[in-house]
């Protein structure tokens, strides 16, 4: 991680969660609170000054299970794909018996005013499925769409991995080879790794 980039290991299935503070603004970036609320709020209160802004890679359980506490405690927005509104607000996204439906969500946006990223929508694991690319850092935050040599299950509904695949090519690997990639999950990786290592997307 830089600086400008802290990430907390949360939950039972380790979803990273990216705290994204940019040195020229005042805004805080929290992408994917997936759980532990209270480590995140800690985290996040460690920079008083800062607007707080909550971004979303989609709207699975995993990712989505301390957005309503992280929200309340800070007024957050919360911006998320309109195509995963659905599965954000339903009360069989859950994995029982380990992890309940979350029953406090706020509503969502589906853009932020003055963002320091590019959304790339990149529909696959997930019909709302996003990256987020901060080209000033550089970082990528791919969420369940592209990881360290794989790439993120499909058979899930809302799932196909033809277009997730079509998704990585069209959007992702078209973006500098040197640009790290921090994924929902795992360790980081860059663009150039993936091109070259990455059995899913030889050919």
């Amino acid at each position: 991680m830089t600086e400008e980039i802290k990430r907390l290991v949360v939950g039972m299935l380790e979803v990273n969660c990216y705290l994204v503070a940019l040195p020229h603004n005042k805004r805080l970036y929290i992408i994917d609170p997936g759980d532990e609320a209270d480590r995140i709020i800690a985290a996040a209160d460690e920079f008083p000054d800062r607007e707080k802004v909550i971004l979303l890679t989609h709207a699975h359980i995993d990712h989505i299970k301390a957005v309503g506490r992280v929200a309340e405690k800070f007024r957050a927005p919360v911006m998320l794909h309109p195509d995963d509104r659905g599965l954000y607000h339903s009360p069989n996204n859950q994995l029982p018996p380990f992890i309940s439906a979350a029953t406090d969500l706020p509503a969502t946006v589906s853009d932020i005013a003055d963002a320091d990223f590019t959304l790339l929508h990149t529909p696959g694991h997930t019909r709302g499925g996003v990256c987020y690319y901060f080209s000033q850092l550089p970082a990528l935050f791919s969420g369940d769409t592209l990881f360290a040599q794989t790439v993120g299950r499909t058979d899930l509904p809302g799932g196909d991995h033809l277009q997730l695949i079509n998704s990585i090519r069209e959007k992702l690997l078209i973006l500098p080879d040197e640009l790290p990639i921090y994924p929902g999950h795992g360790d980081p990786t860059t663009i150039g790794q993936e091109k070259r290592y990455n059995q899913y997307l030889r050919g």
